[in-house]
C-alpha cells in the first residue's frame, strides 16, 4: 500500500476548491450589485447638480471640479487597483454623469481613431456625441456657432513643435477660450496585413511620418513614404492595398483588423502632443493651474525683453512661448505664452495689467488645470 506524502495530503480536494471558488464568486456578485446601486445613486446626485447649473446658467463640463474628483480618489487609493485603472473607471463614470445632465457634443480634428479622437476620449469619455471635422478651423467654427459644446485641437508636439492652424484660429477667434489641456504620449505603430519585408509603401499623416523618419529609414529602406490626411485614412488604405503599411495608433489596428508589425516606432521616446480643449469659458481655480495668453508688441529694441521682465519680476514661470506670423500684416508677429498660475491669482492679475500697459494687444486665452501626460 502506497502512503501519500505530506504535500499531497495537504492539497485541498477538487470539491473544496470548487466550493471556495463559488463562495468568492458569490461575494463578487454581491459587490457588483452594491457598486451598481452606488453608481446610480451618484448619477442621480449628478442630475440634481445639473439642474442647479442649468438654473444658474452654468456649464456641464467643469475641468477644475473633475480634477478635484480624480485627485480625491487617487489620493486615497490603497490598491490593489492601479492608478491608471482607476482613472479609466472614473473617466467613464464622470462622462456618464455628465450625460445625465446633458449629452454634450465634442468637435475634434477627425476622423475617428485619429490621435485627436484619442485625446478627446481621454478627456470626455464615451458618453458624448463626437463630431469629427475635416480641419482645425472647423473645430473652432463649431464651437463659436454653438454647434458643439467643446472642441479638441492639437496645440504643440514635442518633436514637430507648434500646430500653426490652431494658433491661426486663436488669432481669428479670440472669443474662444482654453478650458483644459490634454497631454497625450503618442506611440506610433507600423500596421499592415503583410510581413514587414513585403512592405513597399508606407502611408500616414505628415507629422506621424516625420516623427518616425529615422526608424522608417533604417527598418524599411525598400519602402516609399506617402502622406495622407490622417493616420486613420492610412490604416484604411493598408486594409485594401497590397504591400502597404500604415503608421497609426494601436486603436486603429483594432478598428481596421490590421496586424501590428512593430510597436512604438517614434524616434523620440518622449514624443508627446499637447491638445487644448476649447469652449465658451475657461476653468475655475484648482490650485495647480496654467494661464495661456497671446500678445503683440511694437517693433522696438528690447520690447520682448520688457515683457519677459514682467514675468521675472512677478516670479511667474513661463512654460511655453511661441512667435507666430500675424496673418493680417506682413512682418508682424503674435506671441503665444502659457505660465504657471490662474488669472484670478493676485500676481497673475498684476502681470496681465502690466502687459496691457506694455503691449499693443493682449488677450487672455484662458486658465485651466495642469495636465499630466497619459499614454494613448
Amino acid at each position: 500500500m502506497t502512503r501519500k506524502n505530506d504535500s499531497e495530503a495537504a492539497q485541498p480536494s477538487p470539491e473544496k476548491i470548487a466550493a471556495n471558488l463559488k463562495g468568492l464568486r458569490v461575494q463578487i456578485d454581491k459587490l457588483d450589485l452594491q457598486i451598481l446601486d452606488l453608481l446610480n445613486k451618484r448619477a442621480a446626485v449628478a442630475g440634481q447638480i445639473g439642474k442647479v447649473k442649468a438654473d444658474q446658467g452654468g456649464e456641464v463640463f467643469n475641468a477644475s471640479r473633475e480634477e478635484e474628483v480624480l485627485n480625491n480618489v487617487l489620493g486615497t487609493n490603497k490598491g490593489p487597483l492601479a492608478e491608471v485603472t482607476l482613472k479609466a473607471i472614473f473617466r467613464e463614470l464622470i462622462s456618464g454623469s455628465r450625460a445625465v445632465q446633458k449629452v454634450q457634443k465634442i468637435a475634434f480634428l477627425g476622423p475617428l481613431y485619429s490621435y485627436s479622437h484619442l485625446a478627446a476620449l481621454e478627456r470626455f469619455g464615451e458618453s458624448v456625441v463626437y463630431n469629427p471635422t475635416a480641419n482645425i478651423a472647423t473645430v473652432f467654427e463649431e464651437v463659436v456657432r454653438r454647434h458643439a459644446d467643446y472642441g479638441v485641437v492639437p496645440l504643440e508636439n514635442s518633436t514637430d513643435g507648434r500646430i500653426a492652424d490652431t494658433l491661426d484660429m486663436f488669432i481669428r477667434t479670440p472669443q474662444v477660450k482654453i478650458c483644459a489641456e490634454i497631454r497625450l504620449r503618442v506611440h506610433h505603430h507600423l500596421l499592415a496585413n503583410c510581413s514587414q519585408a513585403e512592405v513597399r509603401r508606407v502611408f500616414s499623416k505628415a507629422q506621424a511620418l516625420s516623427q518616425c523618419r529615422n526608424w522608417l529609414s533604417k527598418n524599411l529602406p525598400q519602402a516609399t513614404l506617402h502622406e495622407v490626411a490622417s493616420t486613420t485614412d492610412a490604416a484604411k488604405l493598408a486594409t485594401s492595398e497590397l504591400n502597404v503599411a500604415a503608421v497609426a495608433s494601436r486603436q486603429a489596428a483594432v478598428k481596421w483588423g490590421l496586424n501590428v508589425l512593430a510597436q512604438s516606432i517614434e524616434d523620440s521616446p518622449f514624443n508627446e502632443t499637447r491638445f487644448a480643449v476649447i469652449g465658451p469659458a475657461d476653468s475655475a481655480k484648482t490650485g495647480s493651474d496654467k494661464t495661456a495668453m497671446m500678445f503683440q508688441i511694437s517693433h522696438a529694441p528690447g520690447a520682448l525683453a520688457d515683457v519677459l521682465t514682467i514675468f521675472k519680476g512677478n516670479k511667474l514661470n513661463l512654460t511655453w512661448i511661441e512667435s507666430f506670423p500675424y496673418p493680417e500684416a506682413k512682418g508682424e508677429y503674435v506671441f503665444f505664452i502659457d505660465f504657471d498660475g490662474h488669472r484670478d491669482d493676485p500676481k497673475v492679475r498684476k502681470t496681465i495689467a502690466a502687459m496691457e500697459d506694455t503691449c499693443e494687444v493682449v488677450s487672455v486665452l484662458g486658465s485651466f488645470p495642469h495636465a499630466k501626460p497619459t499614454d494613448e
